[in-house]
């Protein structure tokens, strides 16, 4: 019995990483666009002055 709780108990702390790390590599990517799009965004009114 001890076994299977233990089992049960390390699947759900795995299955907690993995989603927890394509979370955080998601809001990386978005974070890095926004960067993107801002910078563009100032170049192209540097390039207008």
């Amino acid at each position: 019995m001890f076994h299977k709780i233990l089992i049960l108990m390390l699947g759900i702390i795995m299955t907690t990483l993995v989603v927890g790390c394509n979370t955080v590599q998601g809001v990386g990517q978005d974070v890095q666009s926004g960067g993107k799009a801002i910078s563009n965004s100032a170049e192209t009114v540097s390039e207008k002055l």
